[in-house]
C-alpha cells in the first residue's frame, strides 16, 4: 500500500459522514486490543482552544522530557498534522503501515454490517501508533463534543480537560449551553482529575457538579495569575510564579489557553503523575506553533490567517484583530452552512472596508453567493470570488493598492486551503 492508498482508504470512509456513539468503533477496539485505551492520555474536550491547548500540554511534556503523543484534528496542510509524536507529524510510511495493518479489519467489521466511519478509523490509527511508538503520554482531543466522540473509549484519562465551551455543532450536540456542556463533560471518568478553562456560569456548575459525581479533584484556570502582562502582534509575555514567559500565539484568548494548559500541568505534578520545572515551561510555551490561530504570515502587508468559525472563536478573532492591526482592512471570509453565520458576522460590522467572500472546499460549504448576501448587511463592500485561489490573490491586490490589512477567517478548512497558496505567493 502506497501512502495516496492509505489516505484513500481513510478518505473513502468519509461518506459515512459523522455519526456519533461508540458501538461501532468499540468492535473496531475489540480487535485491536484494550490495551490501545489504557494508555496515558490526557483527554480534552470544548468548543473553542482545544488545539492550542493541546499544542501547549504536548510542548511542555516534550521538553520535560516525556515522548509525547499529539492527537488533534482538523489538519490545517499536511494530513500528518493530525497525529505527532515529540510535535513532530508522523513519517507518511508510519501512517501507511498502521492503516495497512488495520484494514482487514475494517473488512470484517463491513462484512457484519459494522460501518466504521472516518474519524472513528482515523482515532484507532492514532492509538495503535501511539502504542506501536511507546509514547509516555498522549495529548487527545476530542474530534466532535464527548461523550459520544469517538476517542471517549478512552477508560481512564489522566486528565480531562474542558476548554471554553460555547454554542455549536447544535444540530449534534443540542441547542442549549447545558446540553452542550453535558456532552462535553462526557469525557469526565470516574475517579480522576478534572481541569477547566475559565467559563460561562452555567458551564461552570455543570462541570463542577460532574466532576463531583464522579469523584474528580477539579482544578481552575481562574486560579492561574498572570502579571505583568505585555502584548503584540508577535505574541504575549507575562510573569508566572516569578518566571517570565513568552507565548508565540496572538491574542488574549490565548492567554485564557495558557492558563488551561498550566493548570492541567500543575493538577498533573500535584497528584505526582508528572514532574516538571520552570525551564520546562519557559521553552515549551515560547516554542508553540499552532497555524491558522491569529497566524501571521506577512506583516508588509499584514496578513492573519485565521480558523475562526463560530461566535466565541470570532469575538477573540474580533478582539486581535482591534487591537493588533490597523483601521484599513480587508476581510477574506467563507463558512459552513451549519455554523451560527449572523450571529458571528455580525460582531464584525464597521471594522472592515471591504469583504471578499468565497467558497469553502468541504460538502457542507455555505455556497458564497448566499454568504455574500448576509454579508452586505454588515460590510459596504463585498465581492465574490468562486475559489480560495482567486479570493485571495483579489484580496492581496486591494490590500496592496490600498495599504489594507488582509484577515482571513471563516473555516479550518478554508485556512488549511488556502496556507500554502498564500507562502507560495508571498514566496515569489
Amino acid at each position: 500500500m502506497t501512502y495516496e492508498q492509505a489516505l484513500d482508504k481513510i478518505h473513502s470512509l468519509d461518506k459515512f459522514g459523522s455519526r456519533p456513539g461508540l458501538q461501532r468503533i468499540a468492535k473496531l477496539f475489540e480487535m485491536l486490543g484494550d490495551d490501545l485505551l489504557k494508555q496515558k492520555f490526557i483527554h480534552v474536550a470544548g468548543t473553542n482552544g482545544k488545539g492550542s491547548t493541546c499544542f501547549m500540554l504536548s510542548n511542555v511534556l516534550k521538553e520535560s522530557g516525556y515522548k509525547t503523543g499529539l492527537f488533534i484534528s482538523p489538519y490545517i496542510t499536511d494530513f500528518c498534522e493530525r497525529i505527532q509524536i515529540n510535535n513532530e507529524m508522523i513519517d507518511k510510511a508510519v501512517l501507511t503501515k498502521a492503516v495497512e495493518q488495520l484494514c482487514p479489519m475494517l473488512d470484517k467489521l463491513n462484512e457484519q454490517g459494522i460501518i466504521i466511519t472516518e474519524f472513528e478509523f482515523l482515532t484507532a490509527v492514532a492509538f495503535y501508533i501511539f502504542k506501536q511508538e511507546n509514547c509516555d503520554i498522549i495529548v487527545c482531543e476530542t474530534g466532535l463534543g464527548g461523550l459520544l466522540d469517538s476517542t471517549n473509549l478512552i477508560k481512564k484519562p489522566l486528565c480531562s480537560v474542558l476548554t471554553k465551551i460555547d454554542l455549536d455543532h447544535i444540530a449534534i450536540l443540542g441547542d442549549t449551553i447545558e446540553l452542550i456542556t453535558e456532552q462535553k463533560c462526557g469525557i469526565i471518568k470516574e475517579n480522576s482529575i478534572t481541569v477547566s478553562a475559565i467559563q460561562n456560569e452555567i458551564s461552570s456548575e455543570i462541570i463542577e457538579d460532574t466532576a463531583k459525581s464522579k469523584n474528580n479533584k477539579l482544578y481552575l484556570a481562574s486560579d492561574i495569575d498572570f502579571t505583568d502582562i505585555s502584548m503584540s502582534i508577535d505574541g504575549s509575555e507575562f510573569t508566572y510564579g516569578g518566571t517570565r514567559l513568552s507565548l508565540p500565539l496572538i491574542g488574549e484568548h490565548q492567554l485564557s489557553n495558557a492558563k488551561t494548559a498550566i493548570a492541567t500541568l500543575n493538577a498533573l505534578k500535584e497528584n505526582g503523575v508528572i514532574d516538571y520545572n520552570d525551564d520546562n515551561l519557559s521553552n515549551g510555551l515560547k516554542n508553540v506553533t499552532n497555524p491558522a490561530r491569529f497566524e501571521i504570515l506577512s506583516k508588509s502587508p499584514v496578513i492573519v490567517l485565521d480558523g475562526a468559525h463560530n461566535v466565541n472563536g470570532m469575538t477573540a478573532f474580533k478582539n486581535a484583530t482591534q487591537r493588533f492591526t490597523q483601521d484599513k482592512r480587508a476581510l477574506l471570509i467563507g463558512m459552513l452552512e451549519d455554523k451560527d453565520v449572523e450571529s458571528s458576522l455580525s460582531l464584525l460590522k464597521g471594522m472592515f472596508d471591504v469583504a471578499v467572500v468565497t467558497d469553502v472546499p468541504n460538502p457542507r460549504n455555505m455556497d458564497c453567493y448566499k454568504l455574500a448576501d448576509i454579508c452586505k448587511k454588515y460590510f459596504d463592500k463585498v465581492v465574490v470570488c468562486s475559489t480560495p485561489s482567486l479570493a485571495f490573490d483579489t484580496a492581496y491586490t486591494l490590500c496592496t493598492d490600498n495599504d489594507y490589512s488582509l484577515l482571513i477567517c471563516g473555516s479550518l478548512y478554508l485556512a488549511g486551503e488556502l496556507r500554502p497558496h498564500i507562502l507560495k505567493k508571498l514566496a515569489n
